[in-house]
């Protein structure tokens, strides 16, 4: 019991102390700075032909009609593409992706059958002209083919060499091997006695 008055006290004191730090942190503290408020994202919808796609359409996107795509170099990898562009029917040249076609308008993304040119916010999707069904490369409708006329193909004909008749070789004493012989000593050398 000697040890309450003593414990009451501390807890008084750490009260006190507790006390003073909130309201001194309170009068002596800086004004507080404005914030200001970020601006609102604003989210477009998506266009209403957009959901075609789901269901099998194809989506309406920007068609540049002073660009003409005549041919693609279609990389592994989409920074090595090029693509060949013929721009208000001018010459056609190439272009590397990133490099500009027109001022402000640059290659974006190469594929194998169409390219995409960025000119500011808005992308434009140039494609190569569908391959003609007929074969004949100009487009016009295909002439009806004639077939050529055949000519019989014979071999050359096959020199022959003239043919010995078969002969039989006997062999002769001369060409037998001798025998080997079995026994512990050498014969190939001379013995000396």
């Amino acid at each position: 019991m000697k040890r309450l008055p003593f414990i009451l006290g501390l807890l008084a004191v750490v009260a006190l102390s507790s006390s003073l730090a909130y309201w001194g942190m309170q009068w002596w503290r800086p004004a507080q700075r404005p914030l200001a408020a970020l601006p609102a994202a604003s989210v477009q919808a998506p266009p209403a032909d957009a959901a075609a796609t789901l269901f099998g359409g194809q989506a309406v996107t920007a068609v540049a009609s002073n660009y003409q795509l005549k041919g693609v170099v279609a990389a592994s990898r989409a920074a090595d593409g090029v693509a060949i562009i013929a721009v208000d029917g001018k010459a056609p040249a190439a272009y590397k992706v990133g490099k500009e076609v027109a001022p402000g308008v640059t290659v974006q993304e190469v594929q194998a059958r169409f390219v995409l040119l960025a000119e500011g916010p808005a992308i434009k999707r140039i494609e190569l002209p569908p391959e003609p069904r007929g074969g004949s490369g100009a487009g016009a409708p295909a002439a009806p083919a004639t077939p050529a006329p055949v000519t019989p193909m014979t071999p050359p004909p096959v020199p022959q060499t003239p043919s010995m008749p078969p002969t039989s070789v006997t062999p002769t004493p001369s060409m037998m091997m001798p025998p080997p012989q079995t026994g512990s000593g050498n014969t190939n050398q001379p013995s000396s006695k």
